[in-house]
């Protein structure tokens, strides 16, 4: 079972067009890989990623928008590493706000943007979210609605398949200009090229200009939804532990099948209540959570937080565990994420970080 995932995982990488990807990957129909749900759940890494295409024989050059789509995902991720307190505004203020939940309109798919509807009705059902699209709706949200960055960018998590709060935090942060003082912001020209869509005379059918002045907000977005989000989790198991063997300690963001896969242990998936009070995720994430650890062999499903797990486990110098800003309370023996650039730390922009890495990277 093992290798039954990386296989299919590696078969869908080596298939990808990543040449095409940056003439198309802001097309609806665009060359995406969406291989995003994996790399969230720590199935595969993005070094893996990089790795089977250099390995095919493909020039680093020729792949570089995608190659450089791999690394704003680490940057995220080092970022977060960095600036731990990420719910809140991270290098400036989000500015103006005049709304702290989230738009009505846009919960109920009803914005009358038939690309941006439609694509909210696929989501509920699919947990799939184009990245193009992710910017429309957080451009709608904070620029236009201007709503704050923060309960919009839960209720997008809550669904998504691939949820990281690293990158889909500070992805909202980026659009909302509390990364950098800039904005993010589309028109209605935009969303009909990459969307295919003919939509006229709708609230985002302005100049840019227009848009950027903040002046009105339109009335369609002013109703806001104060939303209630609940997981539900899988029911409690006290854990089986066999104290002659190390414990290996997965979660929601670790589901690697190969880590430690060639020593026996107690391995257990670990859902803490707590995280998902303050992270709450849908009942469609949490199963594909539980299937992807389906593929991790003899792996037990444990619902407590992780000190009541550790008072459970006498033998504590045996937990194993991945580094992750939400793991950062765990105790035991950390094994440090794969990173494409492991030396560099994300202070400052991306392109300073991308362009400080590919001077160490050796291109093939």
């Amino acid at each position: 079972m093992v290798s039954d995932i990386i296989n299919k995982l590696k078969s869908r990488i080596l298939n990808h067009d990543v040449i095409k990807y940056a003439s198309s990957r802001n097309f609806k129909n665009g060359s995406v890989s969406k291989l995003s749900p994996y790399i969230s759940r720590g199935v595969i890494s993005t070094k893996f990623v990089l790795e089977t295409l250099i390995n095919k024989g493909i020039e680093i050059k020729k792949m570089e928008k995608f190659f450089q789509e791999l690394n704003w995902r680490d940057y995220w991720q080092k970022k977060w590493q960095m600036s731990p307190e990420i719910d809140k505004d991270l290098n400036y203020k989000q500015h103006p706000v005049a709304h702290l939940h989230f738009p009505q309109n846009v919960f109920d798919a009803n914005t009358k943007i038939t690309a941006v509807d439609n694509a909210i009705k696929e989501f509920y059902n699919s947990g799939y979210l184009h990245n193009h699209m992710r910017m429309y709706i957080a451009a709608i949200c904070c620029n236009i609605g201007q709503y704050h960055w923060l309960n919009p960018a839960k209720w997008m998590y809550y669904h998504l398949l691939d949820g990281d709060w690293g990158s889909n935090a500070l992805s909202w942060q980026w659009v909302a200009g509390t990364t950098r003082q800039k904005k993010y912001i589309a028109n209605q020209e935009n969303i009909n090229k990459y969307f295919f869509t003919e939509d006229k005379n709708t609230f985002m059918d302005k100049s840019y200009e227009k848009l950027y002045s903040f002046s009105t907000i339109p009335s369609s977005l002013t109703s806001q939804k104060k939303m209630e989000l609940n997981t539900i989790l899988p029911e409690q198991n006290k854990p089986i532990i066999d104290d002659s063997k190390p414990t290996f300690i997965y979660n929601s963001y670790n589901l690697d099948p190969l880590w430690y896969s060639n020593e026996t242990g107690n391995r257990i998936l670990l859902f803490e209540p707590s995280h998902f009070k303050s992270y709450p995720v849908s009942e469609k994430v949490i199963d594909f959570i539980t299937t992807l650890s389906s593929q991790i062999e003899d792996i037990q499903i444990v619902v407590m937080e992780f000190k009541e797990l550790y008072d459970n486990i006498k033998n504590c110098k045996s937990i194993h565990y991945k580094e992750h800003p939400f793991a950062s309370h765990y105790k035991g023996i950390k094994t440090e994420r794969d990173w494409i650039f492991p030396d560099l730390e994300a202070d400052g922009s991306f392109f300073r970080y991308w362009n400080k890495g590919i001077k160490l990277f050796n291109y093939r």
